[in-house]
Protein backbone atom coordinates (compact mmCIF):
# COMPACT_ATOMS: atom_id res chain seq x y z
CA UNK A 1 0.00 0.00 0.00
CA UNK A 2 2.61 2.16 0.72
CA UNK A 3 4.53 1.57 -2.46
CA UNK A 4 1.56 2.26 -4.83
CA UNK A 5 1.06 5.52 -2.40
CA UNK A 6 4.55 6.52 -3.15
CA UNK A 7 4.21 5.98 -7.01
CA UNK A 8 0.88 7.50 -7.83
CA UNK A 9 1.98 10.89 -5.29
CA UNK A 10 1.73 13.59 -7.55
CA UNK A 11 4.90 15.34 -8.91
CA UNK A 12 5.73 18.61 -7.06
CA UNK A 13 4.91 21.49 -8.79
CA UNK A 14 7.75 24.53 -9.17
CA UNK A 15 7.36 27.83 -8.66
CA UNK A 16 9.01 30.89 -10.56
CA UNK A 17 11.10 30.69 -8.17
CA UNK A 18 12.52 27.94 -8.26
CA UNK A 19 12.85 27.67 -11.65
CA UNK A 20 16.27 26.59 -13.19
CA UNK A 21 18.01 29.90 -14.45
CA UNK A 22 18.58 29.66 -18.31
CA UNK A 23 22.37 29.64 -19.27
CA UNK A 24 23.83 33.02 -20.22
CA UNK A 25 24.72 33.33 -23.43
CA UNK A 26 28.90 33.14 -24.45
CA UNK A 27 30.01 36.21 -26.20
CA UNK A 28 30.85 35.24 -29.43
CA UNK A 29 33.19 37.14 -31.97
CA UNK A 30 30.88 40.03 -32.22
CA UNK A 31 31.43 40.75 -28.67
CA UNK A 32 35.22 39.91 -28.69
CA UNK A 33 35.79 42.08 -32.26
CA UNK A 34 33.90 45.05 -30.71
CA UNK A 35 35.63 45.03 -27.77
CA UNK A 36 39.23 44.65 -29.38
CA UNK A 37 38.27 47.73 -31.63
CA UNK A 38 37.75 49.48 -28.42
CA UNK A 39 41.14 48.44 -27.36
CA UNK A 40 43.04 49.43 -30.72
CA UNK A 41 40.93 52.85 -30.48
CA UNK A 42 43.72 55.37 -30.21
CA UNK A 43 43.42 57.54 -27.18
CA UNK A 44 44.24 61.13 -26.82
CA UNK A 45 46.40 61.68 -23.83
CA UNK A 46 49.10 63.30 -22.73
CA UNK A 47 50.81 59.89 -23.50
CA UNK A 48 49.74 60.23 -26.99
CA UNK A 49 51.04 63.56 -27.47
CA UNK A 50 54.58 62.46 -26.35
CA UNK A 51 54.39 60.05 -28.80
CA UNK A 52 53.03 61.33 -32.10
CA UNK A 53 56.58 62.70 -33.22
CA UNK A 54 57.66 59.15 -33.31
CA UNK A 55 54.74 57.65 -34.45
CA UNK A 56 55.54 56.14 -38.18
CA UNK A 57 52.59 57.72 -39.48
CA UNK A 58 54.05 60.90 -38.29
CA UNK A 59 56.75 60.13 -40.58
CA UNK A 60 54.47 59.70 -43.79
CA UNK A 61 53.03 62.42 -42.99
CA UNK A 62 55.88 64.78 -43.35
CA UNK A 63 57.16 62.73 -46.44
CA UNK A 64 53.53 63.35 -48.37
CA UNK A 65 54.00 66.95 -47.66
CA UNK A 66 57.63 66.88 -49.04
CA UNK A 67 56.33 65.27 -52.07
CA UNK A 68 52.70 66.93 -52.68
CA UNK A 69 54.14 70.55 -53.84
CA UNK A 70 56.36 68.81 -56.51
CA UNK A 71 53.81 65.53 -57.30
CA UNK A 72 51.41 68.77 -57.46
CA UNK A 73 53.49 70.81 -59.78
CA UNK A 74 54.50 67.79 -62.34
CA UNK A 75 50.34 66.94 -62.41
CA UNK A 76 49.62 70.09 -63.83
CA UNK A 77 51.23 69.46 -67.80
CA UNK A 78 50.39 65.91 -67.01
CA UNK A 79 46.69 67.20 -66.83
CA UNK A 80 46.48 69.42 -69.49
CA UNK A 81 47.82 66.87 -71.82
CA UNK A 82 45.54 64.07 -70.38
CA UNK A 83 47.64 62.15 -68.50
CA UNK A 84 46.92 59.94 -65.52
CA UNK A 85 47.09 63.18 -63.00
CA UNK A 86 44.07 62.29 -60.80
CA UNK A 87 45.79 58.23 -60.73
CA UNK A 88 48.89 59.40 -59.95
CA UNK A 89 47.57 62.01 -57.19
CA UNK A 90 45.50 59.15 -55.35
CA UNK A 91 48.09 56.55 -55.41
CA UNK A 92 50.32 59.38 -53.12
CA UNK A 93 47.44 59.65 -51.03
CA UNK A 94 46.68 56.36 -50.61
CA UNK A 95 50.25 55.06 -50.00
CA UNK A 96 51.49 57.80 -47.65
CA UNK A 97 48.10 59.07 -45.89
CA UNK A 98 46.13 55.77 -45.66
CA UNK A 99 43.29 57.35 -47.67
CA UNK A 100 41.33 55.28 -50.34
CA UNK A 101 39.66 57.19 -52.67
CA UNK A 102 37.57 55.39 -55.37
CA UNK A 103 38.46 55.68 -58.74
CA UNK A 104 35.55 57.49 -60.58
CA UNK A 105 36.99 56.27 -63.95
CA UNK A 106 37.78 59.70 -65.60
CA UNK A 107 38.42 62.61 -63.55
CA UNK A 108 38.68 65.08 -67.10
CA UNK A 109 39.22 68.82 -65.88
CA UNK A 110 38.78 67.90 -62.23
CA UNK A 111 42.43 66.76 -62.37
CA UNK A 112 43.70 69.48 -63.61
CA UNK A 113 41.67 72.09 -60.84
CA UNK A 114 42.88 69.99 -58.37
CA UNK A 115 46.39 70.22 -59.13
CA UNK A 116 45.67 73.92 -59.63
CA UNK A 117 43.79 74.83 -56.48
CA UNK A 118 46.18 72.50 -54.12
CA UNK A 119 49.43 74.04 -55.07
CA UNK A 120 48.68 77.24 -52.61
CA UNK A 121 48.23 74.89 -49.60
CA UNK A 122 50.59 72.21 -50.64
CA UNK A 123 52.93 75.43 -50.76
CA UNK A 124 52.21 76.57 -47.31
CA UNK A 125 52.14 73.53 -46.05
CA UNK A 126 55.85 72.62 -46.91
CA UNK A 127 56.76 76.23 -45.53
CA UNK A 128 55.12 75.93 -42.28
CA UNK A 129 55.88 72.06 -41.28
CA UNK A 130 59.66 72.75 -42.79
CA UNK A 131 59.93 76.05 -39.97
CA UNK A 132 58.52 74.28 -37.37
CA UNK A 133 60.53 71.40 -37.72
CA UNK A 134 63.93 73.83 -38.37
CA UNK A 135 62.93 75.08 -34.79
CA UNK A 136 63.01 72.13 -33.42
CA UNK A 137 66.31 70.96 -34.85
CA UNK A 138 68.01 74.49 -34.25
CA UNK A 139 67.06 74.48 -30.58
CA UNK A 140 67.35 70.98 -29.27
CA UNK A 141 70.89 71.04 -31.33
CA UNK A 142 71.70 74.55 -29.75
CA UNK A 143 75.16 73.82 -28.61
CA UNK A 144 76.16 72.52 -32.00
CA UNK A 145 76.06 75.82 -33.57
CA UNK A 146 78.52 76.63 -35.18
CA UNK A 147 80.41 80.21 -33.98
CA UNK A 148 77.78 79.97 -31.01
CA UNK A 149 78.51 82.14 -28.28
CA UNK A 150 76.17 81.62 -24.78
CA UNK A 151 77.64 84.32 -22.80
CA UNK A 152 75.00 87.17 -24.76
CA UNK A 153 72.45 83.57 -25.41
CA UNK A 154 69.59 83.30 -23.37
CA UNK A 155 69.90 81.07 -20.33
CA UNK A 156 73.33 82.15 -20.55
CA UNK A 157 76.61 82.88 -19.84
CA UNK A 158 76.76 78.75 -19.38
CA UNK A 159 76.32 76.64 -22.94
CA UNK A 160 74.31 74.44 -20.60
CA UNK A 161 72.02 76.87 -19.26
CA UNK A 162 71.34 78.57 -23.05
CA UNK A 163 71.05 75.40 -23.66
CA UNK A 164 68.10 74.41 -21.40
CA UNK A 165 66.28 77.64 -22.44
CA UNK A 166 66.28 76.81 -25.75
CA UNK A 167 65.69 73.23 -26.29
CA UNK A 168 62.84 72.95 -23.71
CA UNK A 169 61.58 76.29 -24.00
CA UNK A 170 61.80 76.35 -28.04
CA UNK A 171 62.57 73.02 -29.31
CA UNK A 172 60.49 70.47 -27.02
CA UNK A 173 56.90 72.55 -27.78
CA UNK A 174 57.85 72.76 -31.53
CA UNK A 175 58.40 69.06 -31.18
CA UNK A 176 55.30 68.03 -29.90
CA UNK A 177 52.99 70.69 -31.43
CA UNK A 178 54.52 70.32 -34.90
CA UNK A 179 52.86 66.73 -35.98
CA UNK A 180 49.27 67.83 -35.23
CA UNK A 181 49.96 71.08 -37.39
CA UNK A 182 51.12 68.48 -40.31
CA UNK A 183 47.82 66.56 -39.17
CA UNK A 184 45.72 69.30 -39.77
CA UNK A 185 47.43 70.09 -43.38
CA UNK A 186 47.22 66.35 -44.56
CA UNK A 187 43.43 66.22 -43.43
CA UNK A 188 42.45 69.18 -45.59
CA UNK A 189 45.10 67.94 -48.47
CA UNK A 190 43.06 64.37 -48.60
CA UNK A 191 39.73 66.34 -48.69
CA UNK A 192 41.08 67.63 -51.96
CA UNK A 193 41.84 64.18 -53.36
CA UNK A 194 38.56 62.94 -52.03
CA UNK A 195 36.47 65.93 -53.71
CA UNK A 196 38.39 66.44 -56.84
CA UNK A 197 39.70 63.06 -57.22
CA UNK A 198 37.02 60.55 -56.03
CA UNK A 199 32.97 59.50 -56.88
CA UNK A 200 31.77 61.81 -53.77
CA UNK A 201 31.52 66.08 -54.92
CA UNK A 202 29.52 66.41 -51.21
CA UNK A 203 30.98 69.50 -49.80
CA UNK A 204 34.02 70.50 -52.50
CA UNK A 205 33.10 73.76 -52.98
CA UNK A 206 33.31 74.14 -48.92
CA UNK A 207 36.35 72.30 -49.17
CA UNK A 208 38.08 74.67 -51.72
CA UNK A 209 37.26 78.25 -49.52
CA UNK A 210 38.89 76.43 -46.85
CA UNK A 211 42.14 75.39 -48.33
CA UNK A 212 42.15 78.72 -50.48
CA UNK A 213 41.86 80.52 -46.93
CA UNK A 214 44.22 78.84 -44.74
CA UNK A 215 46.97 79.07 -47.51
CA UNK A 216 46.16 83.04 -47.54
CA UNK A 217 46.00 83.45 -43.69
CA UNK A 218 49.23 81.39 -43.18
CA UNK A 219 50.58 83.56 -46.06
CA UNK A 220 49.85 87.07 -44.67
CA UNK A 221 51.13 84.96 -40.96
CA UNK A 222 54.47 84.22 -42.75
CA UNK A 223 55.76 87.84 -43.46
CA UNK A 224 56.71 89.10 -40.29
CA UNK A 225 58.80 85.36 -40.03
CA UNK A 226 60.32 86.19 -43.37
CA UNK A 227 61.30 89.80 -42.48
CA UNK A 228 63.13 88.12 -39.03
CA UNK A 229 65.01 86.07 -41.64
Amino acid sequence: MDLAQRHSAPAPVRTPAQAPTPPRPVAGPAVTDQHATHRAAPRLGWKGILREPFRAGTWLRLAYLLLALPVGILCVPTALVGGPAGRIQRGLARRLLGVEVPDPGRTGPLALAHAVISLPLNLIALTVSGYFWTVVVMNLAYPLRPGGDPSDAWGGPTMAGAWAVHGIGGGLPFLLITPWVMKGFTALQARLVKGFLGADRTGLLRTTGIALAVAAICAILSIPVIHQL
